[in-house]
């Protein structure tokens, strides 16, 4: 499911077909035929009987922006919604009372804004290229809600392409003092298993769409040496355009988790993603 908050568009699902959606609707497609792709695109999510919520409630939101909201769709959202199956999913995830309270609030607000009559149409934007913000192998700190620095390593920076990509992992550095490189060195990725979660790697790509309202939260601190090649073309993990929610917030939230838990996930070393192995055998 990949939740990361009650809204609607706390998810990487969302995340990933809404945004899908407006790419191809600004490069001219349309509305009808965008669908028809992402259906496609998406064909194991949308064939899941639960996980496909997300992918109906992302494309439900982008027609109606554009005001070309399909009957069919706002019948499948109003079914998912009103029938509780998306608060059922959420429970049967054990969320907390309280998110799921929120989470059906969420839903009754964004049925009424999809039966409500949009203004003007979404415009279609000139697309933008934007080159990534970080170096490969650079090393970033930011402040944790508890007040001790996080961490994130760049591994990898997608230059001269249509889509200019840093791939962030987020580590589980969470100590008083600002880190150095051989913390990193030393660090282990952030392993996902608050909420909705079951032990997502803290790994996607980044496309700094509204970096400069994060920019000052961030402090990178120097780099460390990145062996492997991370081709943005095939690549199975998501895409995010906010920093701040997807990498600070979720390990804050993963951390507090884990101090009301009492527990932690399985250890995974960054260096599995940034070293070639040393060792080779033969038959």
């Amino acid at each position: 499911m990949g939740a990361w908050g009650t809204g609607i568009s706390s998810n990487d699902t969302y995340a990933d077909v809404y945004g899908g959606f407006l790419e191809l609707f600004n490069s001219g497609t349309e509305v009808a035929e965008i669908t028809s792709e992402l259906t496609k695109q998406f064909a194991e999510t949308v064939a899941h009987p639960h996980e496909n919520h997300d992918f109906w409630f992302a494309v439900a939101k982008a027609q109606w922006e554009c005001k070309q909201l399909d009957a069919v769709v706002l019948d499948r959202v109003t079914r998912i919604i009103e029938s509780g199956e998306n608060i059922r999913v959420w429970q049967d995830l054990h969320a907390s009372e309280a998110d799921v309270r929120k989470r059906r609030a969420v839903l009754e607000k964004f049925l009424s804004l999809l039966r409500s009559e949009r203004g003007n149409p979404r415009k279609r934007k000139k697309k933008i290229i934007r080159e990534p913000v970080f170096e490969k192998g650079e090393c970033l700190t930011f402040r944790l809600s508890n007040g001790n620095y996080g961490g994130a390593v760049v591994l990898e920076a997608i230059k001269g392409a249509e889509h200019n990509y840093n791939l962030i992992a987020i580590t589980r550095i969470n100590q008083a003092e600002k880190p150095t490189a051989e913390d990193f060195l030393r660090a282990e990725v952030l392993v996902v298993d608050f909420g909705n979660w079951s032990d997502d790697l803290g790994l996607m790509w980044y496309l700094p769409v509204r970096h400069k309202k994060v920019k000052d939260l961030i402090e990178s601190i120097g780099a460390i040496p990145v062996d492997l090649d991370y081709p943005l073309q095939g690549s199975k993990l998501g895409h995010m355009a906010d920093f701040d929610s997807w990498v600070i917030e979720r390990a804050n939230r993963q951390f507090e988790s884990e101090t009301v838990r009492q527990s932690r996930p399985k250890k995974i070393l960054l260096k599995k993603f940034t070293r070639r192995s040393r060792w080779k055998f033969w038959s």
